[in-house]
This record gives structure tokens, C-alpha cells and sequence, in this order.
């Protein structure tokens, strides 16, 4: 048998493990929000990512490529939102909730990704879509309320804290991020799109981090922290990126896409063997309908 008959198998496997490694993001990021400043986490983790791209991007394209003015703009407004605001964002969230309970949040990635296109450029969703979107909402709020909409309704301060939102926060940023991507950048491959953004991001978490430094207790940089953190750089940034547009290479965006659904179900599978955290019936319904909301709305 050849080895292309062999490629969508492998594809398939390297597509389960990339949502395996972002589903593990929820416990490393966890792990480190809890233990160091934020802005200090989340420039070393793009430390990390950003040293890797260069390296990808010299060894499989010859090194970056020179932007021109809108090109410039266009990914330092990926760095801006995708990097630097989702993982201010991100963290901060880990701080305050439990890392199965965040990675439901960002199963809601594409179903917001969608009504933006709709709401700012006037791409026209169908009923399917909108139906998806219905269902999707109806099972983030599940998850968000715990079960309790009628409690939520009452007193909505009782389910959204802090934790909450800054998630939907981060939720925001990335889809924004993917709205730039899409309709931005024109003549850059992926591997020089995401270095590039990664590279702005990381100037900009790392200004701000300047203001953490003082408040750093340098002990807390155990040997679990600092793997925690080049395991969000290497593998939940760059493996997965590389592997998944692998993915989009041999199987088709669409395809490719539906893989992302596992990432809360291995978020939250994690989180309960390896943190303890209880699994509620609430995520389960919720993350049930929200997977469920975003197929529909993928089709």
C-alpha cells in the first residue's frame, strides 16, 4: 500500500492530538495563572512559540518575508488581538475558574466568529446557521449558569463573575483574530502570518509584563511551571498550528474544522484526571449542545 494511502489516517491521528494538546492548554495555563503574574506567563509562553515559528519559518519557507504597509498593520492587529489581549484574557480566566469549566467557553469560538461576519460585514447566514447559533448560546448559557437559568435570570451576578468575563473577552479576541486573518492579510502563508503576529504579540506582552516584574516571586518559577509554559509555546501553539494546517492541506478546511469540537471534551476530560475538578451535569448538557449548535452551523 502507498504511503499516500496512508496520509489521511496519519492526518486524522495528528488532528485528534492537536485537540488533545489544546485541550491541554486549560490545564498548563492553569497551572501557571495560579503561580506567576499573567503578563510574565503569556510572554513566555510566545518566548517559546516565537523562537520555534522563526526557526519553522526559515527551515520550511527561507525565512520571513518583508511586509509591505498593509501587511504591517494587518498582523500587528492579529498580534494585538489573538496574542496579546485572548491570553491576557485567557489567564486571567484560569485565575478565577476551573479549566474544564473555561475550555467550554471556547467551543463558542466559531458561533461568535460567525454572527460578527454577519453583524459587521453582512455575510448571510441561513436558518440552518441560525439555528445552530440558537443552540449553541442555549448551551453556553447552561454551562455558564450551571443549570440554574432561572436563578441566572433573577440574578445574573450569581453565575458571570470576573472569570466569566474574561473569557467571553478572550472568546471576542480570538474571533476577531480569525476575522483579521481571513480578510486581511493577502500574500502571506500561515507560517508567516502567525510568526509575524506572534512576534508583534510577544513585543507587546512583554512591555506590559515590564509592569509585573516587580511583583514577581521568583521562587514560584518551579520545574512544573516552567514545562507548563514551553508546553503551552511549543505544543498548544506551534505543533498544533503546523499539524493543523496540515490538516487543512489534506483533508479541507470544513474537515478539519469538526476536530476542533474534541478540544472541550479533552479540556474537561484533563481537567477532572488531572485536577480533581468535578464534571457537572451542566457541562456536559451545555457542552453537548454547544458542539451540537456548532456543527449545524459549520455545515
Amino acid at each position: 500500500m502507498s504511503t499516500t494511502a496512508h496520509a489521511p489516517l496519519r492526518t486524522y491521528l495528528k488532528l485528534i492530538c492537536v485537540a488533545l494538546f489544546w485541550g491541554g492548554t486549560f490545564i498548563a495555563g492553569k497551572m501557571v495563572a495560579q503561580q506567576i503574574p499573567h503578563l510574565i506567563a503569556a510572554t513566555g509562553r510566545f518566548l517559546v512559540a516565537s523562537g520555534l515559528l522563526l526557526l519553522l519559518a526559515w527551515r520550511v519557507e527561507g525565512g520571513l518575508p518583508k511586509l509591505t504597509r498593509p501587511q504591517l498593520h494587518a498582523t500587528f492587529a492579529l498580534g494585538a488581538t489573538g496574542i496579546f489581549l485572548y491570553n491576557i484574557c485567557f489567564f486571567s480566566a484560569l485565575a478565577r475558574m476551573p479549566a474544564g469549566r473555561t475550555a467550554l467557553f471556547v467551543a463558542l469560538n466559531p458561533i461568535v466568529t460567525a454572527l460578527a461576519l454577519a453583524l459587521l460585514f453582512g455575510e448571510r447566514l441561513g436558518a440552518r446557521k441560525w439555528l445552530g447559533i440558537a443552540i449553541a448560546f442555549v448551551g453556553a448559557a447552561i454551562v455558564i449558569t450551571r443549570g440554574d437559568l432561572a436563578g441566572a435570570a433573577h440574578d445574573l451576578s450569581q453565575s458571570v463573575g470576573v472569570g466569566e468575563l474574561f473569557m467571553l473577552c478572550a472568546v471576542c479576541a480570538w474571533a476577531a483574530y480569525t476575522i483579521i486573518g481571513r480578510h486581511a492579510l493577502k500574500g502571506l502563508s500561515p507560517i508567516a502570518a502567525t510568526t509575524y503576529a506572534s512576534l508583534w504579540g510577544l513585543l507587546l506582552l512583554t512591555c506590559g509584563s515590564l509592569f509585573e516584574i516587580r511583583d514577581v516571586d521568583w521562587s514560584q518559577f518551579t520545574w512544573s511551571v516552567l514545562a507548563a509554559i514551553v508546553y503551552l509555546g511549543a505544543f498548544g501553539t506551534v505543533i498544533g498550528f503546523v499539524w493543523y494546517y496540515e490538516g487543512v492541506k489534506s483533508i479541507g478546511p470544513a474537515r478539519t474544522a469538526v476536530f476542533n469540537n474534541l478540544v472541550p471534551v479533552f479540556g474537561i476530560s484533563l481537567s477532572s484526571l488531572l485536577l480533581g475538578e468535578p464534571v457537572l451535569v451542566s457541562m456536559v448538557i451545555g457542552g453537548l449542545l454547544v458542539i451540537a449548535g456548532v456543527s449545524l452551523t459549520n455545515k
